[in-house]
């Protein structure tokens, strides 16, 4: 994922992505090898020209900096030919993901650049498909990989998923607070970086992988222009290594806040201000200047919650309700079909784990 070098006359911009973080597990490293591995290259001698000794992917809890991490992507696909690491049966030569962001830049919200993204992708892949789908007010963004090569491809995938999810924040400057991501794989070796990766609650063993957040999100527009992705793909795939700004926003705190034990019921806004030590009047203007409202975030944490009892419990429709401070069970089923497209009935029964 290179920069195709655009130079304009434009003034530098910072691209605002947290750089703080202690690395990645070596576990998750050593899977992203598995493409180099199957084209024949000396991964061992590969990670040492990345500044990383071959040893510590095998020392558990290991980690490696993100800087080196980069480095050995990079090494990787200039060797391979192939954004890809080695993955794909038809090889993304490199400034493929360059000419997908060139491509993206001209949409106007983020429906269309995510709908472009998809085009994109089946014109330059066989067996690698990314979709949109809308249900009610939930957005899924659909990941497949048909895995041709028969490799172990989970870390391929997975990785995909946070690229587009940190590409597409960045490019609407807003980040994409997810609801929940479905994984069609078992818990890896690195599951305690799903966190970082996703930061939401994470379902394994789906029929599908795909990313689930609020369709308000696809109205949003980009902010970025020619300059700017130039400067980010540069930096490309660093920037892609680490989340998009900081989950510290007054959404982000606010969404923590409700989805503790209990905090659906009974926090108000007035409880969740003063805890944020300003007035409902502040926190209002606040999360309005982040785009959304206290009644889109409550209404995001009851479908989490909604959503997380259906699938994995057995506690009934009714009892969901009371749980989530609706008066009634009709006006949670209503809600809830809102939100999703499906009655909590249906959607226990298509979805449940």
């Amino acid at each position: 994922m290179q920069s195709d070098n655009l130079e304009t006359g434009q003034e530098h911009r910072t691209v605002e992505f947290l750089d703080t973080d202690p690395g990645l597990l070596a576990a998750a490293v050593r899977a992203q090898l598995a493409g180099a591995r199957a084209a024949g290259l000396d991964c061992d001698q590969l990670l040492l020209d990345s500044g990383i000794d071959p040893t510590l992917l095998d020392i558990p809890d290991s980690r490696v900096g993100r800087e080196q991490v980069a480095k050995l992507l990079r090494r990787e696909w200039d060797l391979l030919g192939d954004e890809s690491g080695g993955f794909l049966s038809r090889p993304w030569i490199p400034g493929t993901f360059a000419m997908m962001g060139h491509a993206c830049l001209s949409c106007p919200n983020l429906r269309r650049a995510l709908l472009r993204s998809s085009r994109f992708v089946s014109m330059v892949s066989d067996d690698l498909q990314i979709k949109l789908v809308e249900d009610g007010e939930e957005a899924r963004l659909l990941i497949h990989h048909g895995n041709l090569k028969q490799l172990p491809n989970q870390i391929f995938v997975e990785s995909l998923a946070v690229i587009w999810l940190r590409f597409f924040s960045w490019l609407i400057d807003r980040t994409i607070l997810l609801e929940r991501v479905h994984l069609a794989f078992p818990p890896p070796d690195y599951n305690e970086d799903y966190s970082d990766m996703f930061p939401c609650r994470h379902y394994f063993h789906q029929r599908e992988t795909c990313l689930v957040f609020s369709t308000r999100y696809l109205q949003m527009p980009l902010v970025r222009d020619e300059q700017q992705l130039a400067e980010f793909l540069a930096r490309a795939p660093e920037c892609l290594l680490t989340q998009y700004k900081s989950d510290n926003s007054y959404t982000g705190r606010v969404r923590r806040m409700l989805a503790g034990q209990n905090g659906i019921e009974n926090l108000s806004l007035d409880d969740v201000a003063a805890r944020l030590y300003t007035s409902p009047q502040t926190l209002r203007r606040r999360l309005k200047e982040e785009g959304n409202s206290w009644q889109d975030i409550k209404d995001s944490v009851r479908r989490d919650v909604a959503v997380y009892q259906l699938k994995k419990h057995e506690t009934a429709v009714a009892e969901i309700a009371e749980r989530l401070g609706f008066s009634e069970p009709s006006a949670f089923n209503r809600a809830f079909k809102k939100w999703t497209g499906l009655a909590p009935g249906a959607y226990r029964e298509k979805y449940r784990g």
